[in-house]
């Protein structure tokens, strides 16, 4: 199917893949389709996110209302429907803390927060890497403009590994660099919690004493499956001031605290506190309200590690792919404080 010539292999130098001939059938039924790919005895690094762009190809392309199915086998194997990964966490043993960066609800600046907590940490000597989990819609290439940039992967005995990008201090990995930023990755939840497994726990982290996950917003399958698979250590949550943001804030406390989870919250990042025009610094308009976060801190005993404000030069440095947290303005040294008031409750636990 002519179809299937728009999905590329990244790792491949973008043949695509009836040229690499992993597609094994195609089979039409009514009004569905089956695509059967087949992958060599060693598992491809990036199978999830072909299965994806697979389907995204023949929907594209086939009229509305097709179902269609992507099916994995492995060449030298019966066919069989792949149902899971079995990773272990070795690439994780020389990694001291893997903390969360989660949030409630999108729109709160998550990923903002995320990347420059992590080039703070790394400005203040520490190792850093960070892994963007949000694999429906990754931004850490993007706000690290590392967008156009290509992981290598590559055999290590029975293992594929891969070796994450690195800049500004810090190891970046993510889906977003496996996909181009228009295409639209459609997964189901085990298809995402695969794929996010990969991009974790068969990178190449080597010693680090911080992996940050910017985790999807939400509590839902992807993140139980990523706090039951991956060695948390624990979790930071980021908020705005408004009741609606401050409503989910409650849900990824409550999951955290849950008794089949339990991992400790050290601390809660209220973003978009206040708006300060550049040309009146000292002035402080509480657009979200005021003090919603240090509240909810307060609540449930949480640390409040600091407050964002909204500044112009965030959102423009997150653009160009040179973070705030790289500068010594004043929107830099909150990123800075933040990052050590995480280390010293990190220190606590």
């Amino acid at each position: 199917m002519k179809m299937l010539y728009d999905v590329q292999h990244p790792a491949k130098g973008d043949r695509n893949i009836v040229e690499l001939g992993m597609v094994e059938k195609v089979d039409i039924e009514d009004n569905k389709v089956t695509v059967t790919l087949a992958f060599p005895k060693h598992r491809d690094p990036l199978a999830e996110y072909l299965i994806g762009s697979t389907k995204a190809a023949v929907i594209r392309h086939s009229p509305e209302g097709t179902q269609v199915e992507v099916k994995a086998i492995v060449k030298e194997e019966a066919p069989k429907k792949q149902v899971g990964l079995n990773l272990g966490t070795e690439e994780l043993e020389n990694v001291k803390h893997i903390i969360g960066v989660a949030s409630g609800k999108g729109g709160v600046g998550k990923s903002t927060v995320a990347v420059n907590l992590a080039i703070a940490l790394a400005r203040a000597g520490y190792k850093v890497g960070l892994a963007d989990a949000d694999v429906y819609g990754p931004s850490v290439p993007k706000m690290t403009g590392t967008e156009h940039n290509m992981p290598e992967a590559f055999q290590e005995g029975d293992k594929e590994v891969i070796m994450p990008l690195e800049k500004y201090g810090v190891k970046w990995m993510s889906i977003g660099y496996f996909a181009s930023p228009e295409q639209a990755l459609i997964w189901r939840g085990p298809m995402a919690c695969n794929a996010l497994k990969q991009m974790i726990l068969q990178v190449r982290w080597g010693e680090l004493d911080f992996l940050l996950i910017d985790m999807p917003p939400g509590t839902g399958d992807i993140h139980i499956s990523l706090v039951h698979d991956i060695p948390l250590s624990g979790a930071v949550i980021v908020t705005t001031p408004q009741a609606v943001a401050l409503a989910d804030v409650e849900k990824g406390v409550n999951m955290f605290r849950n008794e089949s989870i339990r991992k400790p919250i050290f601390g809660l990042v209220e973003n978009m506190a206040w708006f300060t025009p550049e040309e009146l610094p000292d002035n402080r308009y509480y657009i979200f309200g005021k003090d919603g976060g240090t509240e909810m801190a307060a609540k449930y005993g949480i640390p409040l590690l600091g407050q964002v404000p909204i500044v112009q030069s965030i959102r423009e440095g997150g653009d160009s792919g040179e973070p705030a947290a790289l500068s010594d303005r004043p929107d830099g040294v909150a990123f800075m404080g933040i990052a050590s008031r995480l280390v010293e409750e990190v220190n606590k636990k």
